[in-house]
């Protein structure tokens, strides 16, 4: 291990660059030549350009890693000569092809002799394999992290969840890092009421600041922004300084170049004030002795779980709503967002189509997208059936001039009852199907009509309790309203200023004459929605019975849920 104060002559801050890049999915060669450019323009004016998680391919490639991965080497050699005289160092994200086998990894690469060379790479040792993650399936585990010297000092490198385990930052500040360069994919999720920001960032300021508070060093993470196969990432990137404080932030949402000064003086300043480090350091010895004891050992009697007779120490509560609260701003601009990237960004699609009844849902989905494309670009359409509601017709209309979006009504009756005179013993549930079904044959060609993307309308509590017709509501490519229960539509419609006289009306399909959703239910969605929230954290039927929730709506709920598995699976 060389001496980082030896190499590092310069007294000038570092200049740092938190490159948030928006890469087009599995398009490596447009990204990286996106990419140069970017350096490029940071000649001069930066000393290192730190690019997120898998910037030259983007994040969710599944399969298409073994396509978009390549060498060290061979990206270095993509990029080309640095431009200009005052090229600076740059940080990349990228599926690697190292050994004959696949890692996500992160490439410290700096300008030397007219070519950009590999100076260190780091392969991400946690590899997510839950909730929207799948990575361990696609890519092998790194194995180790190590330090490296620099011509600005002594560097570690750390991709996403690699940050929140702690050991590996513990590991990078014993080795001598001065700077931890933190890659990240990390997509919005978690919108509690106040934050004005996604959850997860919220867990990536406190990550960030208390490891460089607790070891005396400079903290920068970079994170992806854009939108792929439905998860949005949502920029945010951050960079702290050794005493903890925030010394820059990257907007939501937007590609950005965020440039800061780090200066080397505070990290003498902050461990002289806390020295942790120095403290660890000190007992090393002892607990590594510690640690080596640890393999294996588990508690003889476990934490008490598990026994129905044992009340959970953190209840559900059936009149505690506000798990179910949401920071509404929030959701709106994300949504906004989202529509804008999977419709214009991802798909190539200018103008969008949907189907609007004068219900909530529907009206939400068509504020959320005039607001994101602009009312010229979305078609509201307007598909009543001979019994549809005269007030469904009024509040579809209301909505619609609200919005200033393009209008258009095609009546359904006459192929509906076309197809129903061949079959008189037709019941009243398949003509409610055959209606929703035409409708969606009706919205994919007015969409290839107009090149405009169909837009869902349905919303996260019809999906789970399986209230939707098969390849009808369920089918079109993107569903804004499809992470939101029901009764957060109905919050987020307020926030929205949807007239009352919609959000305030009975929820119903419209299908059947008089027949509302809680009828075909048999439970309302201000019930089935905080049972819904607390089934999906784990908690079992017979648990949210003790709780207090009327068991026998958590019964129902849960067998909705269970019996209706199979509209949800992909075709087998």
């Amino acid at each position: 291990m060389t001496d980082s104060a030896a190499i590092r002559p310069r007294s000038a801050p570092l200049r740092v660059a938190l490159a948030q890049f928006k890469p087009q999915k599995g398009r490596v060669r447009d990204n990286l030549a996106r990419i140069r450019s970017w350096i490029s323009a940071e000649s001069g004016v930066t000393d290192v350009v730190v690019f997120p998680e898998t910037a030259a391919c983007g994040y969710f490639l599944e399969g298409g890693v073994v396509e978009a991965a390549m060498t060290a080497e061979d990206l270095a050699a993509a990029l080309g000569p640095p431009t200009q005289d005052g090229a600076p160092d740059v940080v990349i994200g990228f599926y690697e092809r190292w050994r004959q086998r696949l890692y996500n990894s992160l490439a410290y690469l700096a300008p030397v002799d007219g070519a950009f060379t590999v100076v260190h790479v780091h392969r991400k040792i946690f590899l997510p394999t839950y909730g929207v993650f799948d990575e361990a399936r696609f890519v092998e585990t790194g194995r180790d992290v190590r330090t490296f010297d620099t011509r600005f000092g002594r560097m570690g490198l750390l991709i996403c969840e690699d940050m929140w385990h702690s050991l590996p930052a513990t590991i990078l500040a014993l080795a001598g890092a001065e700077i931890l360069l933190v890659g990240s994919a990390s997509p919005a999720r978690g919108f509690r009421p106040g934050a004005g920001r996604p959850g997860n960032l919220e867990r990536w300021d406190m990550l960030a600041r208390t490891t460089a508070q607790e070891h005396g060093v400079f903290v920068v993470v970079s994170q992806l922004v854009g939108s792929e196969g439905g998860k949005l990432f949502p920029g945010g990137s951050i960079a702290v300084g050794p005493d903890g404080q925030t010394l820059a932030r990257g907007p939501l949402y937007d590609e950005c170049v965020t440039r800061l000064a780090l200066d080397g003086a505070e990290l003498s300043r902050a461990r002289f004030e806390s020295p942790l480090l120095a403290d660890l350091e000190q007992m090393l010895p002892h607990l590594q002795r510690s640690l080596a004891g640890t393999q294996g050992q588990l508690p003889e009697r476990p934490l008490r779980g598990g026994d129905p007779s044992v009340k959970p120490t953190a209840t559900p509560s059936p009149v505690d709503r506000s798990v179910l609260e949401l920071d509404l701003a929030a959701v709106e601009r994300t949504l906004v967002e989202f529509i804008r990237e999977e419709v214009v960004r991802r798909r190539g699609f200018e103008r969008v189509v949907l189907g609007v009844s004068g219900g909530v849902d529907s009206s939400v989905s068509l504020h959320l997208a005039v607001r994101a494309l602009g009312p010229e670009n979305v078609r509201a359409i307007r598909l009543p059936y001979a019994i549809s509601s005269p007030e469904s017709l009024e509040h579809a209309d209301l909505v619609i001039k609200q919005t200033g979006a393009q209008a258009e009504t095609i009546e359904i009756t006459g192929p509906v009852d076309a197809y129903a005179r061949h079959d008189p013993d037709i019941t009243d549930l398949r003509r409610a199907n055959l209606q929703a079904r035409v409708r969606a044959v009706i919205l994919f060609d007015q969409s290839a009509k107009h090149h405009a993307l169909p837009l869902g309308t349905g919303n996260k509590s019809e999906r789970l309790l399986g209230y939707y017709t098969w390849h009808a509501d369920d089918s079109p490519p993107i569903n804004p309203l499809g992470d939101l229960f029901k009764t957060q539509v109905w919050a987020l419609a307020r926030h929205l200023g949807i007239p009352e006289v919609i959000v305030e009306k009975p929820a119903s399909a419209d299908l059947i004459r008089g027949v509302t959703a809680q009828d075909e239910l048999g439970v309302s969605y201000h019930d089935a929605d905080l049972i819904l929230y607390w089934l999906l954290e784990g908690y079992r039927p017979d648990e949210l019975a003790r709780c207090g929730f009327p068991a026998a709506k958590v019964e129902l709920v849960w067998k909705r849920i269970n019996s209706t598995h199979w509209k949800r699976e992909l075709p087998t």
